[in-house]
């Protein structure tokens, strides 16, 4: 009998300890708490131009792989682009028209839990004229 007892008070404390540890963790905060993102860990820079683009690389360190999205703004404040991506280590270039006007692209990361991340530029062209004379 009192081996019966004994391997019953080992049961019960190993049902406790298993039980107790999802507890423990859900009273913690849930233990699945994603970070929210930091300025630090997104990047855009302007790449170049070419004749028939103007070019940025968007790059996002995202370490717990949680979802986010790219949101791209033109001057007016439109949405011309927008995706949703989950890499650990996100890096998109993204190419605009190359033309004469004035723009105002504005790049947001916004991830699960609505933090945003913004970026905005201005991208204006100066054209210059060099004159060579050359005595014939």
């Amino acid at each position: 009998m009192k081996a019966v007892a004994k391997i019953l008070a080992v049961a019960l404390t190993a049902a406790v300890v298993v039980v107790s540890n999802p507890l423990t963790t859900l009273a913690n905060g849930g233990g699945n708490k994603k970070a929210s993102a930091t300025e630090e860990q997104v990047s855009v820079k302007y790449q170049g131009t070419s004749n028939n683009a103007i070019s940025f690389k968007v790059e996002f360190d995202n370490p717990t792989g949680e979802k986010f999205s790219l949101i791209i703004k033109n001057d007016n404040g439109d949405v011309v682009f927008h995706q949703q991506f989950t890499e650990a280590h996100f890096a998109k270039n993204v190419f605009f028209e190359n033309t004469d006007a004035e723009i105002h692209p504005t790049f947001i990361i916004r991830t699960a839990n609505n933090t945003e991340i913004v970026r905005q530029f201005q991208v204006s062209k100066t054209v210059t004229e060099n004159t060579t004379v050359t005595r014939l």
